[in-house]
C-alpha cells in the first residue's frame, strides 16, 4: 500500500463504473456515512468470494446503521455483475480492468501475474474519505473478521453521530427546544442514510 495511505489519510476519490456501468464517485457512494471498502482480486478468487458472501450479512446490518459498503475488483462490467449476483450481494461493487486503483496504490499482486490482481485489503473510512483503519487480506486470515468490521462501524459512527448518545440532558434540551439538526437523519441534507445500491 502507498505510504501515504495511513490511518487519518484522506483517500484517493476514485470514480469508477459499478456493476451496471454507471460511473460513480466514492465520495458519493459514502455520502456523510462510515464505509467499508473493500479492495479484491475479483469473482474468481474463492477466498474473495467466501468474504463477500460473509458481507452479505453484515451488509443487512449495515444498512439499518447507515454505514456504506463498496468493493472494487479488477473484474470487468460483466465479471464484476456476475460476482455480485453469484454471491447475493446488494451494495456496489465497482469494476477496474484498467487497474487504476491497483497501480495508483502500489498494491500489484506480483505473485499472480494470470490474473494480475490488487492485494486484497479492507479499508474502515471515516465520513470524508478518511482512513481509519487497514486490513492486509493477502492471506485470508489477514482480512477483517465481521466481529472486527462492526467494531470498526460502531467506533466511527460513535464519532461521527452528534447524537450518539440521546440521553445526555443536552441532546434532550436540544430536541425540545427543537435543534433537529444534531439529530440524524434531521440534519443530514445530503440523504446519505438511502441505501445507495
Amino acid at each position: 500500500m502507498r505510504s501515504d495511505i495511513i490511518p487519518g489519510s484522506i483517500f484517493p476519490n476514485y470514480e469508477l463504473s459499478d456493476h451496471a456501468a454507471m460511473r460513480r464517485m466514492l465520495s458519493d457512494l459514502q455520502g456523510n456515512d462510515p464505509m467499508i471498502l473493500v479492495l479484491g482480486r475479483g469473482g474468481y478468487c474463492p477466498k474473495d468470494r467466501r468474504q463477500a458472501e460473509g458481507l452479505v450479512q453484515l451488509h443487512r446490518e449495515m444498512e439499518v446503521g447507515y454505514c456504506q459498503l463498496v468493493t472494487i475488483t479488477t473484474d470487468s462490467i460483466l465479471e464484476t455483475n456476475e460476482y455480485r449476483t453469484g454471491v447475493g450481494a446488494h451494495w456496489p461493487f465497482l469494476s477496474d480492468p484498467r487497474r487504476v486503483v491497483q497501480k495508483d496504490l502500489d498494491i500489484i499482486e506480483y505473485t499472480d501475474p494470470v490474473h494480475n490482481p490488487m492485494i486484497p485489503h479492507v479499508i474502515a473510512l471515516e465520513p470524508g474519505l478518511i482512513v481509519y483503519k487497514i486490513y492486509n487480506g493477502y492471506w485470508y486470515f489477514g482480512r477483517p473478521t465481521l466481529e472486527e468490521l462492526r467494531q470498526d462501524m460502531r467506533a466511527l459512527t460513535s464519532k461521527c453521530r452528534t447524537d450518539w448518545d440521546i440521553t445526555t440532558p443536552e441532546l434532550r434540551s436540544a430536541w425540545q427546544s427543537g435543534h433537529r439538526s444534531l439529530f440524524y437523519p434531521y440534519g443530514d441534507k445530503t440523504g446519505s442514510h438511502v441505501t445507495r445500491a
